[in-house]
């Protein structure tokens, strides 16, 4: 009986003593594998190895709707190193970081409309632009008349922030005159109008309809004889074919009605008609994703990648029932867009050329 108590004991040694070995080497592990993740991350940027010319990030391709794999919409389109944002949904800000993409090198936004869903990460994208990104001037935020008021607004939320962090960092650290939004308006119209125009860029827009939201615009954004067209939210709309009459690329919104109504009908199964009715109601003001191929193939796209998708799709399972019927509306390259993908449009070239920033 003695040698068992013996052997017992032995092992309950033993075994504290591994445990103690393999939480020591754990924390060591951990740190090791944290420097290395700070060296090989912090600092670089996702633009680094990109071509001269255009390249169009999908940096929240979600919805109002949960869905875990997706952010609020927000599309990035660089011109060179250049960065314009289009739209600043719901954490979208963070994705942003996530992806490696620098905060310093965004020279402007643009608004494609003020629905609360693509503008509600619009503070952070303001914050990150002057605190992360070394801003000396505030951010340039474009959009249809009634912009100036979406600026003011947020600059005015984040002023005691603004105090606070220039108290804390200091001035010589945080520029006091980089902090906040100017708003650069302009009257949109039902034919395709230049709202800016700058070192080789040119941001075309048009009004779309996404009734009863109004202004709603579209744009088109051409560097270097490339072109990245952005419908905004909208109905199938014969304006945003002429918009992207030609364009290498084409990000439009989608929302399958079939599988919204499915969501509905549960919604009213269980009860609950109120959120019923609000499923019933996004119907009539969206483009479905047959939709947006008929748009792809009466512009003569070159790629169609959907966006803004309603409803959640968290499996890609899902999307040959999403994309169900897209093929005979249009015979290009259908994506399905997910956040962090990449594409790329080198100048003096056709190609279109995608990768994953995540």
């Amino acid at each position: 009986m003695k040698i068992v108590k013996y052997i017992l004991i032995g092992t309950g040694i033993l075994i504290a003593l591994l445990l103690g070995a393999r939480a020591l080497f754990s924390v060591q592990i951990g740190e090791a594998l944290f420097r290395s993740a700070v060296k090989a991350n912090l600092g670089q940027s996702a633009l680094a190895d990109a071509p001269d010319g255009l390249s169009a990030i999908l940096v929240g391709t979600g919805s109002p709707l949960p869905d875990p794999g997706r952010v609020g919409p927000m599309t990035v389109v660089a011109a060179g190193d250049r960065i314009f944002i289009i739209d600043a949904g719901s954490g979208s800000a963070r994705r942003f970081g996530e992806l490696r993409l620098p905060w310093g090198n965004v020279e402007a936004v643009f608004l494609t409309h003020f629905h609360s869903d693509h503008i509600d990460g619009l503070g952070e994208v303001m914050l990150q632009h002057w605190a992360a990104g070394g801003a000396k001037t505030p951010l340039a935020l474009h959009g249809p008349n009634g912009v100036e008021r979406i600026a003011a607004g947020f600059t005015d939320a984040y002023a005691q922030d603004t105090v606070y962090r220039i108290a804390h960092h200091g001035a010589d650290v945080i520029s006091p005159s980089g902090q906040g939004a100017e708003a650069v308006a302009f009257t949109p119209s039902g034919r395709p109008e230049i709202v800016y125009e700058r070192d080789g860029l040119t941001v075309s827009a048009v009004s779309v309809d996404h009734s009863p939201i109004e202004p709603a615009v579209a744009y088109r954004f051409d560097y270097r004889g490339r072109s990245v067209t952005i419908s905004g939210d909208t109905v199938k709309d014969d304006r945003l074919v002429t918009l992207a009459n030609g364009t290498d690329l084409l990000i439009h919104e989608a929302l399958n009605a079939d599988m919204v109504r499915v969501v509905r009908d549960e919604l009213t199964a269980n009860g609950e008609t109120r959120l019923a009715a609000i499923m019933n109601d996004i119907l009539d003001y969206h483009t479905t994703p047959v939709e947006a191929a008929e748009v792809a193939h009466a512009a003569n796209v070159r790629m169609l990648a959907l966006s803004h998708i309603v409803p959640a799709q968290p499996s890609r399972l899902l999307y040959p029932a999403y994309l169900k019927g897209t093929s005979k509306a249009y015979d290009g390259p259908i994506i399905m867009g997910e956040d962090g993908m990449m594409f790329t449009l080198p100048a003096g070239s056709d190609k279109i050329e995608r990768r994953r920033l995540n």
